[in-house]
């Protein structure tokens, strides 16, 4: 691939009906291999798709079939990226507060707005001038919410949107700063935060500020990259364009396995996790419907993926599967790797963000 693997709906969209379809083959395969795996009580089992190389494909039409027989819809797991898909995205209210930082060319805001019913803290970079601009949603990556302060992780990037002359949206996510707390307790697999970013495009797009509601796109780094993963796959047509930096994988369970299971500090949210869920290994479906690669069929969205080649948090072979899968489901993707670069990106990053600012003014013209 020589690295080159290289809307406007402002309300949810519902996956198409084929997806149920997979879900319930996917409910009768795991019955036949004899699989039970942990399920929060009262919800059901988990019903995602079996197959993370080829979820999205319908089952193939029975001659004999007529629209009486068609299986009855299977109902996803509640913690999956199907339910997700389902939901009624309800993100506004986006309110400026202080002003708390300024340049030549943009300021900065501390803001709040609304995501499922929770207030959620952030940042907002606005460029000086009438607009209207550009704008992205930033979404960043992995810092203790314990020591977390409002617009931690994506400084650079959301000061230099602003000086570029984009509305820049730093998300804090729930349970983080001056957000309202997580009530999922560190249960839903960071679904939440998936929907806090979906939530911030909403609320941009009802924001009165100087923003072009047709020129809108996601950056993430690290976890965030596997948030915006996440929104790609359950809001098809949301935004224009999406980038990640360093991004974690697109497997559910390498996330688990690489940070929280054998993480001391995060013990006690592991084992909940494994109680409820099952591990990986017994009930593959309930993974992989938390994993942003099993449907990456439903992505429609042009991706550019920076990751270095000396990532030790974040190993690159991760993009590498990542960008031939999405390269498989159809996805207009390209990585650009940085030799020697490390998770963090140092030397590498203007030249990181020099091509970014190319990609998304193709896509966001």
């Amino acid at each position: 691939m020589a690295e080159r693997t290289d809307r406007a709906e402002g309300e949810r969209r519902v996956w198409p009906c084929r997806i149920a379809a997979v879900l319930v083959l996917a409910v009768v395969a795991a019955m036949m291999a004899g699989c039970s795996g942990a399920r929060e009580p009262g919800t059901g089992p988990a019903t995602a798709p079996t197959s993370p190389t080829s979820p999205t494909s319908p089952p193939a039409p029975s001659g004999d079939a007529s629209p009486s027989d068609e299986p009855a819809a299977a109902v996803p797991h509640p913690v999956s990226l199907p339910a997700l898909a389902q939901t009624a995205f309800d993100g506004g209210r986006l309110r400026l507060g202080a002003e708390v930082a300024r340049t030549a060319r943009h300021r900065q805001y501390a803001v709040t707005y609304r995501s499922a019913g929770l207030t959620v803290s952030g940042r907002l970079a606005v460029p000086e001038g009438p607009g209207p601009f550009p704008a992205v949603v930033l979404a960043h990556g992995y810092i203790d919410p314990r020591i977390y302060v409002n617009g931690q992780g994506m400084t650079r990037e959301r000061s230099w949107f602003g000086d570029q002359g984009y509305v820049a949206l730093h998300v804090d996510y729930r349970g983080h700063a001056g957000s309202d707390r997580d009530p999922s307790g560190g249960l839903d697999m960071r679904l939440g935060y998936t929907e806090d970013v979906v939530n911030a495009v909403l609320a941009l797009r009802g924001w009165d500020g100087p923003v072009d509601d047709e020129r809108i796109a996601l950056v993430g780094r690290s976890m965030g990259g596997g948030v915006v993963y996440n929104a790609l796959a359950v809001t098809p047509g949301l935004v224009d364009a999406a980038v990640v930096f360093a991004p974690v994988s697109s497997d559910a369970v390498d996330n688990f396995e690489r940070w929280i299971r054998p993480d001391p500090a995060r013990d006690g949210v592991a084992r909940r996790i494994l109680r409820r869920y099952g591990e990986p290994s017994a009930n593959p479906a309930f993974w992989q419907g938390v994993s942003a690669r099993t449907y990456f069929g439903e992505v429609t969205e042009p991706v550019l993926i920076h990751h270095g080649t000396s990532d030790d948090s974040c190993p690159i072979r991760w993009s590498r599967t990542t960008a031939r899968l999405m390269e498989q489901a159809g996805v207009d993707v390209t990585l650009r790797t940085y030799a020697g670069e490390e998770h963090a990106f140092g030397p590498e990053w203007n030249l990181s963000m020099e091509r970014t600012g190319r990609f998304l003014r193709r896509h966001l013209p």
